[in-house]
């Protein structure tokens, strides 16, 4: 491990314990309605009509208690399983590229994966009782979530701080969170679901964070009336100009590259880092570790293929169409096209 890791990124500071805050989300999430799920939990229903597990869920509603937003704070937002993983390192070396160059010997990738440079509210900071003091944390502060727009620590939306979210074809996004889970049910000892079954849970929206088309629109609405605020990208999008999204991304955070940057190709140095290929063959990739509030993940588990469209190598033509049809029908009107 590199000499930096433990100064960079930098960490949320001591964290306080709050038992009774804990305990008392936890018994009001597990009085709401459960189900089993495409997941390797049963799922709770939220008030706001969304599914989660207990531990995350509970998470987000500590979060929306404690956490005090910055109007200089990113948040990226997204569903599992839709380029969470691609946007966080993006997003992490575009702002701190002064700091940390591409190809420098001790770049925090070298030794750690993205979602420890940029740790999701619900997994990472508000879990096992801790109330993490963040206030230390230099400005721009990075943080992540999968909560759905309604969701959001009312703090984020009070303060202004800029969202990124980052939205994936429906088909890909539940062939990708199928085959997540269905390594965490066998790593549980469970059947692993069959794509029929895990499209039916998806088609009902009893998927974690879900209904899909809920949290979509949800942030898609929400760019719409503030894109200020608000950036929404769409992952089929980001494969086919990840430069030209890069831009966008480093606008929107407010640290746009210099000429001296694009004439020195600090852009596609930025692009190649995080690609796939490249991301992949790390050591902290293949063989680091990320804390979650479910226990401990391989890094590696985080990438699965990353491409667009591989859907059509697993579900059927009707189940496909069934999705098809119930994305055009929650779409219609929205301006939306995934």
């Amino acid at each position: 491990m590199s000499s930096s890791a433990g100064t960079y990124p930098p960490q949320e500071g001591h964290a306080e314990t709050n038992e009774e805050l804990y305990r008392r989300f936890t018994k009001l999430v597990s009085s709401w309605p459960c189900s089993p799920a495409l997941s390797n939990y049963q799922l709770y229903r939220h008030e706001n009509g969304w599914h989660g597990s207990l531990a995350p869920m509970v998470g987000t509603m500590v979060a929306d208690a404690c956490f005090a937003a910055r109007p200089s704070d990113v948040v990226v937002a997204t569903l599992p399983k839709s380029g969470t993983t691609w946007i966080k390192a993006l997003l992490y070396s575009t702002v701190h590229r002064r700091e940390h160059p591409v190809g420098s010997s001790d770049h925090p990738f070298n030794s750690l994966g993205p979602h420890e440079c940029i740790k999701f509210f619900e997994y990472q900071l508000y879990t096992g009782n801790r109330i993490p003091d963040l206030d230390e944390l230099p400005d721009p502060r990075l943080f992540a979530t999968h909560v759905p727009f309604a969701s959001l620590p009312r703090s984020v939306l009070a303060s202004g701080c800029k969202i990124v979210y980052v939205c994936r074809d429906p088909k890909d996004h539940l062939i990708s969170q199928w085959s997540f889970a269905n390594k965490f049910r066998v790593r549980d000892g469970l059947e692993p679901l069959s794509v029929e079954a895990a499209a039916g849970f998806f088609c009902d929206g009893v998927s974690p964070f879900g209904p899909y088309w809920d949290h979509v629109l949800g942030y898609w609405r929400a760019h719409l009336s503030r894109p200020q605020q608000v950036l929404f990208f769409r992952y089929e999008e980001m494969t086919r100009d990840p430069a030209a999204h890069v831009r966008r991304l480093a606008e929107f955070v407010g640290c746009q590259f210099s000429v001296e940057e694009e004439e020195d190709g600090v852009v596609d140095a930025i692009v190649k880092l995080c690609s796939f290929e490249n991301m992949t063959a790390l050591e902290a990739t293949k063989g680091g570790r990320t804390e979650l509030a479910f226990g401990a993940v391989e890094n590696s588990s985080f990438f699965r293929r990353g491409v667009v469209a591989d859907w059509v190598n697993h579900l059927s033509p009707e189940t496909a169409g069934r999705i098809d049809a119930v994305t055009e029908a929650r779409f219609r009107g929205s301006g939306l096209r995934v």
